[in-house]
This record gives C-alpha cells, structure tokens and sequence, in this order.
C-alpha cells in the first residue's frame, strides 16, 4: 500500500477506499493527493475510532486528479451519491424537492412544479418540504390568477379547452387575452411568489378602482376577492422577518454515535418549508469536518442555494466550499457562522427541533418496532431492513412486477425494481410472484433485505418460497400480507398474525406492503398507457412520436382523428394534405 501511495502525483483529486470485495469504503477530496493518503497509514497518525475500524478494512484504492480543488468536491459529491460508501456520512434521502417554475422566458409564460432545475432563464421558487405548501399556493393562484396550465405552443390557434370553461385559463391559444393583459397576471403571480406583498396589492387596489370607474363592476368585484383571498393567506403564512431574504438555517443536535440536522427554508422571509435528516455513526467527526459533508451532499442534489446559510460554526474548507455554492446558485452565497440577532434565534430554534426530533425517534423507537416485528412472527432475527414484492396485471396484459426496500431511515427509492414479466401468461398470481422474487434475489444479491414482505396469501407465500430454495438464499425471511382484513401469514406460523390492531408493527407492515403494491401499480400503468397510446398510430408509417403527441393533443383520442376531416389534419402543425389522406386511410382500415 505505501508503495503504491509513493506514485500517487501531489495534486487535487479525489480518493477511493476499497475492501476485500472491492466495495466502496469511502470517497475524500484533497488538495494534495499523495499527502493525505499517506495520512492514513503512517504510524504516527492519529485516528479517531471510526478513520481506524475504515484503515482496518482498507485493501486497495484508486484516485482520479482534478484541475483543482472545486473540480475534487464536486466529483466528489457525486461519487458518494453513486456509491453511498459505508464510512461517509450520507443524507439517507434521495428525493428532489420540488419547485414552482415560472417560465418567463417563454412568450406566454406558465407555473408548473418541476423537481430539477435548468439554467433555462425561468424563475424558480422552492424548495418546498414538505409539499403541502407548495400545492396550497399552486391552488390559491389557479383560482386568483387565472395563468396558463398547459404546455402547449400557440403556433396556430386553438380551441379552449375546460380549464377557460372553469374559468382558470385566460385561453392565450384562443387570442381571448391580449398579451399585456396575460404578462399582467404573470406579474402578479411573480410577485405573490417573491413575497412582495405590498406592490401586489398596491397594484390590484388600482385595477380595481379602475374597474369601477369605467363601470365594470363584475371584473372589480373580482380583483375585490382575490385582494380579501390574498390577506387571508398572508395571514396564514409563518413571516420570519422580511428583512432576511432567502435564508437556510441549519442546526444540528447529536447524542452517541448518531446526529440529527434540521433545515429551516426562509424565503423571503417566510417560512416555506422544513427538513429533518438523521445522520449515523458521526461519534468522533468533528463539528467542522460534518457541516462540511452535510452541506456538500445537501446541495449537490437539484437545489438553488440561498443567499445565506446560518451554521453555528465555520465548516471545513469554507473557501472551496462557498466557490462551489456560488457556482451553483450563479452568485456569491455567504456562510454565516456564529450568527446574530434574529438569525441567532433562528439558529436556536432549528437545534432545539432537532434535538426534539432526535429525542422523538429514539422516544418511538423504531428498534422497538423492529423488535416486536421479530416476535410475533417468530422470526431468527431482528429485521432490520424489509423488502416488498407484489405484481400487477389485468387479464395476465400488461404484467410486472414490482420490489420496494425499506429500511430504519426509511423507504431506500434506490434499492426499488421494476420488472416485466417473461416467463409467465395469463392470469397466474402464484408463478408471477415466484418469477419476480427469483429475479430481485438475482438482481439484489447481498443487497437483499433481511425480511421480504409478499402481497398476498399463504399461495403466494409458497410461491415466493420456491424462489428462495431455489437461490439458496437462508439468511433473509419471507412472509405475505393478505387484504380484508389485512393479516399476515409466516412460515413459521400455523396462523395468521392479525395486522387490524393498528399497533406500530402492523402500520409499518401495510405501509410497506402498499409501497409496493403503489409501485407496481405505477408501472403497469405507465406500460398500459404507452401501448394504448402506439395503437394504432404507430403502426401508420411516417407518424413518428412528435405527430402523434400533435394528434392527440388536437383531437383527444384515436376516434377524434378517425372523424378529422383532410383540412382539420392537414392544418396541424407538421402535417400536409398527403400525409392526412395517407392517415385516415390507415386508420379506415382498422375501423
């Protein structure tokens, strides 16, 4: 190893620890790349206990230089969340938050929810966590500023669709809204989003007196309600302190080997959202060293920084740090350790919910739960990760399969699978189940769950079993989950378990079973609609996916296109007179 370390060029980079099995350990960054991991294996170098138990495991390792220090942190964090290596401290939370984008570049402008951002010159406003906010606003502005919804282009006019009938759509593709007018509801939506209270209002309070000077006392009475509306929700709203702007604040608490973080999402000076995270075996890292991963993992994901974050104290490498934050927001972000006034309370709060937050989860002891899961299905061990399988299908078309992974800190969107079902026709439960179980045992291998959860019966139970006689696989335990009334059936058992008793055990139970039983779902559906939407035009020679959509879009389904007269297709864009002929004859054909 020393050797080998010896050729290592002293530049920027990142480090990748392997074990035996050559498995990702851990992923570091450094400035000179020689020098630090030279660090780990000198015999004067000073561990702490959990740099040892990783030096211990360590058999090989590989590196890649970078042009500099930036280059290595984003590298880096890019390969802790491909291979979430054991001795890093990883955010156990995969999901994108969402966003409200408003797409100003474009010449009619719409708000849609998106959970990646672009560069794309729209505005976006979030992160919203949890969502629920996000929708309230969502809905409050379809009802109050009637902006377009659709994606649609208004390349040629178009008919209004039952958005303008309900009365939250101005209808732009019909020219039923001048441009200035539309870019006037665009304006106020940017500015009930951005928090400008006062402007809003100031210029609704003006349409309105204008309104009923010139006698429309209808459109009056209608800025009239979304000004009461909109007072209403301000009321409603957490205000922090306006004078902040857009603000994280992130407090941590830690007991033992285990940390808890919460993020308090300030924009505007409001309250927009909160997020907890629970960070294991952090006992030794120092305080510098675990804001600087926390951060570093947090923001790689599909998030604009803020203006400021609000720490308790300076994290490690604060000046490649704040470069690569400013990087990614496309402007300067300040890291405000050791905060004061209002931010200092702020600070305060967050740590003492996360402190609550810890205290919490180790008061609802999901250990407990894991516990009294293992005796009363009378399993060999503890459970401390849980697998879900279950099938979807109508009239055996359309088949799959679907796996879930659940483990202490959650549902693991990662570990889910996704299967179509090759070996079986029909409708035929019990082959369908022992299929997908065959193959997640395959796919996952060591990965596999200590427990798998199979939606169904004894039969299917059975069923599964097979499968895991099959592979060999002893060391993870399966049983099935029935519905009306929900009950679950382990081998072990000559009875059922009644899972009715709403008991903490019998809630994870379901909650696992009908995440699979979602997922599933989801996907038969995404295939079904797909295949429904290819029939019959994609078998019609030079309707590629782009008319189709066209089609569709104008028409609303296949029998619309069938009762399009040549001029009606023909005017869509993308069409002539030949392709329409050429179109209604395949289609007549099928009829």
């Amino acid at each position: 190893m020393i050797e080998k370390i010896s050729s290592v060029p002293l530049s920027p980079g990142v480090y990748i620890f392997k074990d035996a099995k050559e498995d990702v350990l851990y992923v570091g960054k450094a400035k000179n790349l020689r020098n630090r991991l030279r660090s780990y294996f000198q015999k004067s170098a000073v561990l702490d206990a959990r740099k040892s138990s990783m030096v211990k495991n360590i058999r090989d390792f590989s590196y890649v230089v970078t042009g500099n220090e930036l280059e290595a942190l984003v590298l880096e964090a890019n390969m802790i969340k491909q291979y979430k290596p054991r001795f890093n401290v990883i955010l156990r939370d995969d999901k994108n938050y969402p966003y409200l984008k408003l797409t100003i570049n474009e010449e009619w402008p719409r708000l849609e929810v998106v959970r990646k951002i672009k560069k794309d010159g729209s505005l976006y406003f979030g992160p919203y966590v949890p969502a629920g906010n996000m929708w309230e606003a969502v809905a409050f502005i379809r009802r109050n500023f009637p902006i377009r919804p659709c994606k649609y282009s208004f390349d040629k006019p178009m008919s209004p669709c039952i958005q303008h009938q309900m009365g939250k759509c101005p209808a732009p593709c019909a020219g039923l809204i001048s441009k200035e007018a539309y870019m006037r509801i665009v304006e106020n939506v940017r500015l009930f989003l951005q928090g400008e209270n006062k402007e809003l209002l100031d210029e609704l309070e003006k349409r309105m007196e204008r309104f009923s000077e010139e006698l429309r006392f209808e459109e009056a009475a209608k800025v009239r309600n979304s000004i009461n509306n909109l007072r209403h929700i301000w009321e409603s709203q957490k205000v922090v302190a306006p004078e902040l702007g857009d603000i994280d604040v992130i407090g941590f608490y830690g007991e033992g080997k285990e940390t808890a973080a919460l993020i308090f999402f300030i924009r505007n000076g409001i309250m927009i959202g909160t997020k907890d995270f629970h960070l294991k075996e952090t006992a030794g890292i120092p305080t510098g060293e675990l804001l600087h991963n926390f951060i570093e993992q947090f923001y790689a994901k599909e998030i604009i920084p803020p203006d400021e974050l609000v720490l308790r104290q300076r994290p490690d490498g604060m000046e490649t740090l704040t470069a690569w934050l400013k990087d990614k927001k496309g402007k300067k972000v300040k890291i405000i350790a050791r905060p004061k006034g209002k931010k200092l309370e702020l600070l305060k709060m967050a740590e003492d919910n996360a402190g609550i937050i810890f205290k919490s989860r180790e008061k609802t002891g999901i250990k407990d739960i894991l516990k009294t899961l293992k005796e009363r299905l009378v399993l060999k061990n503890v459970p401390r990760s849980i697998g879900g399988i279950d099938v979807s299908t109508i009239s055996g078309s359309e088949s799959v399969g679907a796996f879930v992974y659940w483990d202490e800190d959650g549902f693991k969107k990662d570990m889910y699978r996704h299967f179509k079902i090759k070996t079986v026709t029909g409708m035929d439960d019990y082959s369908m189940i022992e299929e997908i179980a065959g193959r997640v045992i395959k796919n996952l291998g060591e990965k596999l769950p200590s427990l798998v959860i199979i939606d169904g019966g004894r039969g299917q139970l059975e069923s599964a079993k097979k499968a895991f006689d099959e592979s060999g696989i002893k060391s993870a335990a399966i049983i099935s989950i029935a519905k009306k009334p929900d009950r679950a059936f382990a081998l072990s058992l000559d009875k059922p378990v009644d899972l009715e008793d709403k008991t903490p055990s019998s809630l994870l139970f379901k909650k696992i079973r009908d995440e699979a039983h979602r997922f599933a779902i989801t996907f038969h559906r995404k295939l079904r609609d797909k295949r429904l939407m290819e029939s019959p035009l994609k078998k019609i020679p030079g309707i590629g996916e782009k008319r189709r959509l066209e089609l569709l879009r104008h028409f609303g389904s296949i029998e619309g296109v069938r009762k399009a007269g040549i001029d009606d297709i023909a005017g869509i864009k993308g069409f002539n007179k030949k392709i329409a002929e050429k179109l209604l004859a395949e289609l007549g054909r099928k009829q």
